[in-house]
């Protein structure tokens, strides 16, 4: 199973970006979708989360700016982030739990930076 991230890239403060990730492979399920990520000299953190049932979570640094969505059928996940600041720059990744071949397993994407200047 691959996780294909996409969509970072240079942005100003108060500007917006779209994530996106795709899974690929031989899933047979995928039960949580998410981004994490990781800033200049922090541990790598949740931002944001959803089930397949479409259940949602999100950290508190991002609620209200950051919107978390999926696509089931395409096993894509997404992730809206508006009125970015600063320090929202970061490598983010995107992570997976699902089931492939009778083994349910974490997955990593490649992470895609994402740049604020303020």
């Amino acid at each position: 199973v691959q996780l294909q991230a996409s969509g970072g890239g240079l942005v100003q403060a108060g500007g917006s970006l779209t994530l996106s990730c795709a899974a690929s492979g031989s899933i047979f399920s995928i039960n949580v979708m998410a981004w994490h990520r990781t800033a200049p000299g922090k541990q790598r953190e949740l931002v944001a989360s959803t089930t397949s049932g479409g259940s949602t979570n999100y950290a508190d640094s991002v609620k209200g700016r950051f919107t978390i969505s999926r696509d089931n059928a395409k096993n894509t996940v997404y992730l809206q982030m508006n009125s970015l600041k600063a320090e929202d720059t970061a490598v983010y990744y995107c992570f997976a739990y699902g089931t492939t071949l009778g083994v349910s397993q974490n997955y990593w994407g490649q992470g895609t930076l994402v740049t604020v200047s303020s």
